[in-house]
């Protein structure tokens, strides 16, 4: 079997795996500013996307613009959620150099698309693909690929961490090979009980001292585990922005969420916001719970509200997820300010950070790769790849971290690092 890394290689972004020359698993882009795709558009027969986040799926249209029509597979939720995503692409970006895929390429996708349950295995490009729960967001699934002769067992992203919106992955496929992500792969993650419960006491505290608190969410998992926790612990809150049209679609595919009347009752205590005739302004003077988009303050309502309640010291900010370097989110925890519509302005405001992340952090890395001790690792989607496979390799793991464009014949098992990947380990 051949592998080559046309992106996610000792990176977080733009996933990008091809397999023997016809199967691509995941087409992502890098929402770095410009925005970064693969490092090329190969000319495949299938692709499977492993789930619905812009980093795994934001890409995908593009394929479809030549004359070649692969088909896509994946998961119902999948297949919506990155369709959502190609859309709102669109609307930020389409008709500029940022966006490489038109609405012709959006309506070509879904005459193409395919959907699989899990462990329904199916042939695409002439593999076997078996997918697998990986209690990261709905729908999204490690993936098996046989091709005859070596069984690839690609992990997307994955959790193994119970959330309230999914369950931790509990599949342990056979492989000959395991091709990992590592986001978190030298981090421990506070047990999700405790950051539940530091962030209900404090946004109970917030209003109750008569405060607003707005809530920064990613759209897709992080709105509904959210407005999960705020109905599991009473708290009335808004929800605005693209996670309302998210929590609505979820609920047509319960079969892919963890309790499918408990997010029922989360969305009908939620209050919608329309952003009509100023209301967005009246619910910011109130004493209230605001879950908004979007996750780093790059945009959404979120850049409507936080201006409004910013210079009172008893509102609060709290950030649910990791805010990445150069984003207003990183900007406002570092120094305190960030801009807003174009404006830097300073916060007052309290901010605090939360994470509720819905990667498995090293602990659980570990706690999945066990199962594979005798397998060969490769070590991606991360930013610390080649420490996190010397790592592997120090507690007797065959483990390699590829480089950006390597390709890899896995056949006979997988490279010995060289010398000086050793020792930049």
């Amino acid at each position: 079997m051949d592998i080559e890394f046309l992106g996610g290689a000792d990176e977080v972004g733009r996933s990008a795996i091809l397999v023997n020359d016809s199967l691509l698993l995941d087409y992502g882009l890098l929402t770095a500013k410009p925005m970064q795709y693969p490092l090329r558009e190969p000319t495949v027969e299938a692709v499977v996307v492993s789930h619905g986040h812009l980093d795994h799926a934001g890409a995908v249209p593009s394929l479809l613009s030549g004359s070649n029509r692969p088909d896509v597979h994946w998961t119902p939720p999948t297949r919506e959620l990155a369709i959502t995503l190609a859309r709102d692409t669109l609307r930020l970006h389409g008709n500029t150099p940022q966006c490489p895929f038109t609405e012709t390429d959006l309506q070509r996708l879904t005459q193409v698309s395919v959907e699989h349950g899990f462990g329904e295995p199916f042939m695409a490009a002439g593999h076997e693909v078996t997918l697998f729960p990986a209690g990261h967001i709905p729908g999204s699934a490690h993936v098996l690929v046989d091709d005859g002769d070596t069984r690839l067992l690609y992990t997307g992203d994955f959790h193994t961490t119970d959330q309230r919106l999914v369950a931790g992955s509990v599949d342990r496929p056979v492989a000959d090979v395991v091709l990992t992500e590592s986001t978190y792969a030298n981090t421990t993650h506070t047990a999700r009980d405790t950051v539940e419960q530091q962030f209900v006491e404090s946004v109970q505290t917030t209003v109750w001292e008569g405060g607003t608190v707005i809530v920064p969410v990613f759209a897709i998992g992080r709105t509904q585990e959210i407005l999960l926790v705020c109905e599991a612990h009473d708290i009335d809150c808004y929800v605005d922005g693209m996670g309302k049209y998210i929590t609505d679609m979820l609920q047509q595919y319960p079969e892919f969420v963890r309790d499918p009347e408990a997010l029922k009752r989360a969305k009908s205590k939620a209050r919608y916001v329309t952003g009509k005739h100023g209301q967005r302004a009246r619910i910011a003077d109130k004493n209230t719970v605001i879950v908004t988009t979007a996750g780093m303050l790059s945009g959404g309502p979120v850049v409507s509200y936080i201006p409004q309640i910013r210079q009172h010291p008893t509102n609060k900010i709290t950030l649910t997820g990791y805010q990445v370097a150069g984003t207003p989110g990183r900007e406002l925890v570092d120094t305190g300010r960030a801009a807003f519509d174009g404006r830097v302005l300073p916060v007052s405001a309290q901010v605090e950070q939360y994470n509720f992340s819905a990667h498995a952090d090293a602990a659980g890395l570990r706690s999945f790769l066990d199962a594979y001790q005798e397998t060969p690792i490769l070590v991606n989607h991360g930013e610390e790849c080649k420490e996190f496979a010397h790592i592997l390799r120090d507690d007797g793991f065959t483990a390699y971290a590829p480089t950006l464009g390597e390709q890899i014949n896995v056949s006979g098992g997988i490279p010995t690092p060289t010398k000086e990947e050793r020792v930049e380990g």
